[in-house]
């Protein structure tokens, strides 16, 4: 039986993304505390698969998956995942009900950020208590030994818990969405689908005027379309960072390999963290002169004028 490992504990959205991944029907699920302990656990062969959050349409990168991912063992993204958001604000089953009563609320640093407003107009007054998921939020409020008097959470939880709904739809960004990934150890790539998207990390050898120009002048000098781009710090020293990228292609696309087979030439620590197919499935666009097919009338032209000899023997 595979086993697929995803930041717990139940009820998190994560668990949500883990069950929209077809692979995992039937599939033991492993929740765990963090992140880097579910990443861990696939690098480790505890586990063949995790599901871990890695990009949010209000809030941009989940920090803690981009820098687990780009140190360590390599791991290869093989599936992507979108997931809704929506959240609700639920109390302790004796605590108290009206919004002026409460004094503290918990939640993960990424849900309190996409509520910070709503909060601030209609809870001013109570503090934040940071929690390792949403779940683990709204599950404390079940234990009497919890100092808080209410979490943030998705609506799927509240009503499974059976807390009291404080107020609902909380969010600040209607139609916000979180990208989760499927992470597996390093391995045979998914097969490409005309739909799909390349994920690697760039790190830079040393800061030099430039260094920026020269990642994005590989891309687009292919027609390779960057559809994400964060810098994160490496953690060695100030100013020593690495750039996240997703890409849209698949490695075994002419244009894609030769980007990177460019990119390592000049930061030979690339590392190249996976192609799998687009959640939303739709095909994109490519300027013509950068399809496999111009790429191989290229090639051959090169070659014709390679092998000619003045006796027209060839």
């Amino acid at each position: 039986m595979k086993s697929f490992a995803y930041l717990g504990p139940e009820g998190t959205f994560t668990e949500a993304a883990l069950n929209r991944v077809p692979e995992a029907d039937g599939a033991q699920q492993v929740p765990l505390g963090s992140v880097i302990t579910a990443l861990n656990q696939v690098r480790s062969g505890e586990v063949d698969a995790a599901v871990v959050p890695i990009e949010n349409s209000v809030e941009g990168g989940v920090t803690a998956t981009l820098d687990a991912i780009a140190s360590g063992d390599e791991l290869h993204i093989i599936r992507e995942v979108l997931v809704p958001i929506s959240f609700m604000l639920v109390g302790r089953p004796d605590g108290p009900r009206e919004l002026t009563e409460l004094h503290s609320v918990a939640t993960h640093t990424h849900a309190w950020a996409q509520v910070r407003i709503w909060a601030e107009a209609n809870i001013p007054n109570a503090a934040y208590v940071q929690a390792a998921s949403t779940a683990a939020g709204a599950h404390g409020l079940l234990d009497h030994t919890t100092t808080y008097d209410a979490a943030v959470c998705a609506p799927h939880l509240a009503k499974k818990l059976d807390l009291p709904i404080l107020a609902e739809g909380i969010e600040d960004t209607a139609g916000a969405v979180t990208r989760f990934v499927v992470v597996a150890r390093a391995g045979r790539l998914p097969q490409p689908t005309g739909s799909d998207k390349t994920s690697l990390v760039v790190p830079l050898p040393e800061d030099r005027p430039g260094a920026l120009v020269q990642i994005m002048n590989q891309f687009s000098t292919r027609g390779v379309n960057l559809s994400r781009i964060e810098s994160r710090p490496t953690g060695e020293y100030l100013g020593k960072y690495f750039f996240s990228i997703d890409l849209e292609g698949h490695l075994a696309d002419e244009r894609v390999s030769a980007a990177l087979a460019a990119l390592y030439r000049m930061f030979p620590g690339v590392r190249f963290l996976g192609s799998y197919p687009r959640a939303e499935g739709v095909p994109y666009v490519i300027p013509e002169y950068t399809t496999d097919e111009a790429y191989q009338r290229g090639r051959a032209w090169v070659r014709s004028i390679l092998d000619w000899s003045p006796t027209g023997d060839q």
